[in-house]
């Protein structure tokens, strides 16, 4: 009977410049990178643009003030639009030099810091891209369906309300990858569009939100 052969010093298989402090931050990265997995999964599952124009129930009120609250907003109002001919009218009228753009870029770079803290540069990138890549095909299959039924030719509308919708779930996967809760603007924006809304955004003393 043939005895099996010598058990290999693992070390020997291993490249010269390997840091054994590579596998504690895999293991580090590992329940981040499911949590955006899942997430990633579900995009498809998400009712985009399936609500808008109705009446707003408590719940999404308190999410858009929520939103707002920690935007530095408080005093803004929340607007209902009731029609794609308004949605189109409020979407020309941001102005992506306003405060609330350059705040929410703050926040996007704040998250990115922390995000660096639990997975590297490079993992967070492809993580982020592959949700934007998901969230771009969900989005655009929908709202081809629902520019049928509405009979809407408006091409920058669509491109506006699509754009809006990836960046929610980029935003939506970065705060899951920095750590935060729900109760992150971000994640309560992204809530909104989860909930079949479009928050078209801030404009002077309003929060104009389909």
């Amino acid at each position: 009977m043939m005895c099996p052969p010598p058990p290999s010093d693992p070390d020997e298989d291993l490249p010269e410049d390997f840091d054994p402090a590579m596998i504690n931050e895999l293991r580090e990265e590992i329940p981040t990178l499911l949590a955006i997995k899942r997430f990633a999964l579900s995009l498809d599952r998400v009712p985009w643009f399936a609500n808008i124009g109705e009446t707003l129930p408590s719940e999404l009120r308190e999410a858009a003030q929520g939103y707002l609250d920690g935007l530095g907003f408080p005093e803004v109002a929340i607007t209902p639009i009731a029609s794609w001919e308004e949605a189109a009218d409020a979407a020309a009228s941001l102005d992506w030099d306003s405060e609330s753009w350059s705040r929410e870029e703050q926040l996007r770079v704040s998250l990115i810091d922390e995000a660096l803290q639990f997975m590297d540069e490079t993992a967070l990138q492809v993580a982020l891209t592959h949700v934007a890549s998901l969230a771009a095909d969900s989005v655009r299959d929908t709202l081809e369906n629902i520019a049928a039924i509405w009979d809407l030719e408006d091409t920058n509308l669509e491109t506006a309300a699509t754009g809006a919708a990836i960046q929610a779930a980029h935003n939506g996967a970065l705060v899951l990858a920095a750590g935060s809760d729900g109760s992150h603007p971000f994640a309560l924006k992204y809530q909104l569009f989860e909930e079949g809304r479009w928050p078209i955004g801030v404009a002077g003393t309003s929060f104009n939100l389909f």
